[in-house]
């Protein structure tokens, strides 16, 4: 049984703490010159301070550190989730490669798997429990390393990727809870708590940037979430599950490797034609596109819970919903291969017009 009362006393501790860190690391973000710069592909036109991800650490930290959670895998999650730190932070400030930012990633994987914390397993209906045997190391390897660059790539817009990942891990933790998880129920709540205490000063407009440090930390956690709890539930649909929690990251990640392959550009290049640019581009306001993305990752939480406690008749039902949003939204991005028009583009005037017509 959950003490509720620790774990309000540990939500708590990691707002508190990541809301009044943020203020003497964005002092040091300034005096190190780990700032981030306007240029083409970017909304922003002033000099905002990044770093921010180092608040968020800490207040996860400071707030586990009350919680004191007994788990094998633990140790091993800890020195993972301080290299995926350290390389952010790296990044934030120096600018590094992409093939470095990649290692750094790859060696707290490594961390996961040398301690056995791997994707086992998956189920399957009128199949039922799947061993991947040889498979799970590679397939662990990739969630984690895919999740991480998800969560990042959607870090586009003030308080995008804090809103988002705070809705992903408000539904893994209800899952948790039901499920009596008890290592990704704790670490849900004190990810929650130091990602609203970020917002505060990351919703538009931002203050700082939880940057590389934040987002890349952010993608890390929510992926060894999902191992953690979500994978280890052996209920119908239960490899799906983290997929529709995360749908609007991974779909824009995956948008972007066929777009960027389509158009033989660089896979790890950065751009501007993400699902929130896409949306700011079709007349959106900034605060707008965000709350819409807000809308929709919210839609795909509450549809990954009913998936998750769902017979076959109903899971078929929500996945049919789920591939609809999922059209939805790949409208609203206007993610047409081709050189069609987007639809949303077309939203967009309709919008412009209502409100010159107002």
């Amino acid at each position: 049984m959950f003490n509720y009362t620790e774990l309000a006393i540990a939500f708590s501790i990691a707002l508190l703490s990541t809301f009044l860190l943020t203020f003497p690391v964005k002092k040091l973000a300034v005096k190190i010159k780990a700032v981030d710069l306007p240029n083409y592909r970017k909304i922003h036109k002033n000099v905002t301070p990044r770093l921010g991800g180092l608040a968020i650490f800490s207040g996860v930290f400071l707030g586990g550190l009350y919680l004191q959670p007994h788990h094998s895998h633990l140790p091993e999650i800890i020195m993972g989730a301080i290299v995926i730190v350290i390389t952010g932070a790296l990044d934030d400030r120096f600018g590094i490669k992409p093939v470095v930012k990649l290692t750094g990633q790859l060696i707290a994987a490594s961390f996961l798997i040398s301690s056995g914390l791997i994707i086992e397993r998956i189920t399957l209906p009128l199949i039922g429990v799947v061993d991947l045997g040889f498979m799970s190391v590679l397939i662990t390897v990739l969630w984690i390393v895919g999740i991480t660059n998800a969560i990042n790539l959607i870090d586009g817009l003030d308080g995008l990727a804090t809103g988002v990942t705070t809705i992903a891990l408000s539904s893994m933790f209800i899952m948790a809870i039901v499920d009596y998880r008890v290592l990704a129920a704790y670490l849900c709540v004190v990810l929650i708590g130091a990602n609203l205490g970020f917002l505060y000063h990351n919703f538009y407009p931002a203050k700082i940037y939880m940057g590389d440090t934040g987002s890349n930390f952010l993608g890390y956690m929510i992926a060894v979430v999902s191992i953690v709890g979500l994978f280890k539930n052996i209920a119908l649909f239960s490899f799906i599950i983290p997929v529709i929690v995360l749908a609007i990251p991974i779909f824009d990640t995956l948008y972007t490797v066929v777009r960027r392959a389509y158009n033989k550009e660089p896979i790890m290049m950065p751009d501007n034609k993400h699902i929130h640019y896409q949306l700011i581009r079709a007349g959106f306001s900034h605060r707008k596109t965000v709350l819409i993305i807000y809308a929709f990752s919210a839609l795909f939480g509450g549809m990954a819970i009913l998936f998750s406690y769902a017979n076959l008749t109903t899971a078929l039902i929500v996945t049919f919903f789920v591939l609809v949003l999922l059209h939805i939204f790949a409208e609203f991005g206007g993610l047409i291969l081709g050189g069609k028009k987007p639809v949303i583009d077309k939203l967009g005037k309709a919008f412009r017009k209502r409100d010159s017509d107002m």
